[in-house]
């Protein structure tokens, strides 16, 4: 096992091998359901070690605290969406097909009820531990927003569309567009989550604006 100093001084454990690693993502899921049944501040690093099933000591050998607990997990988490996301994207492949599996994926992700509350969660963390703020935001939507706009540099290069040399701002455009309103209601408490037609019929007509403003003849 080894340690990572964060910017901030704090310790986080790095995944080890065998029994180490076992350990590790059982704390990780311990934390998880805690972090999510009694939010940030509510969370205790003893319910932690309890639900986890290891001893406090053997916590603090992981994690230094529960901010830096919380930082691993928000990484593991956002990290592994982008990649659900932006997998199986074949250059080949039907342009608006493609775009329409990552924009459903996406906003399928961005409204579920655990992802919204790990938003509200980080939202609620991130003033009083930056650091955090920053880890989701770069383990998610920004490892999300590289690879697409690296997919679609490539769709440009084979002439298919024209990103006037800004595929990070497309992507950023494709993005805000599937989701609309849709996250944002959630996350307010607005509405609840839109079945599976609502978001193929936004992601439907993201994808036809996008093409409106970036396709080539």
């Amino acid at each position: 096992m080894t340690t990572q100093i964060l910017d901030d001084g704090v310790k986080t454990a790095q995944a080890g091998t065998g029994e180490e690693s076992t350990k590790r993502r059982a704390i990780l899921e311990g934390a998880r359901a805690v972090f999510r049944s009694e939010g940030f501040d509510g969370a205790s690093m003893g319910r932690i070690a309890q639900v986890a099933g290891v001893s406090k000591g053997t916590l603090y050998v992981y994690f230094q605290n529960k901010e830096a607990l919380f930082h691993d997990l928000v990484i593991a988490d956002k990290a592994e969406a982008a990649e659900r996301i932006c997998n199986d994207l074949a250059d080949g492949a039907d342009l608006s097909d493609s775009l329409q599996g990552i924009g459903e994926r996406f906003v399928h992700m961005m409204v579920d009820p655990q992802h919204i509350q790990l938003l509200r969660m980080v939202i609620g963390a991130a003033e009083k531990f930056p650091k955090v703020g920053r880890a989701f935001f770069e383990a998610g939507p920004a490892n999300g927003m590289a690879r697409l706009a690296g997919y679609l540099q490539r769709q440009e290069a084979d002439g298919r569309l024209d990103l006037n040399q800004e595929p990070e701002l497309a992507a950023t455009h494709f993005l805000n567009l599937c989701q609309g309103n849709l996250a944002k209601k959630i996350l307010f408490g607005v509405m609840e989550a839109p079945d599976a037609a609502d978001i193929s019929r936004t992601v439907a007509s993201a994808v036809r604006v996008f093409l409106r403003a970036y396709g080539t003849k």
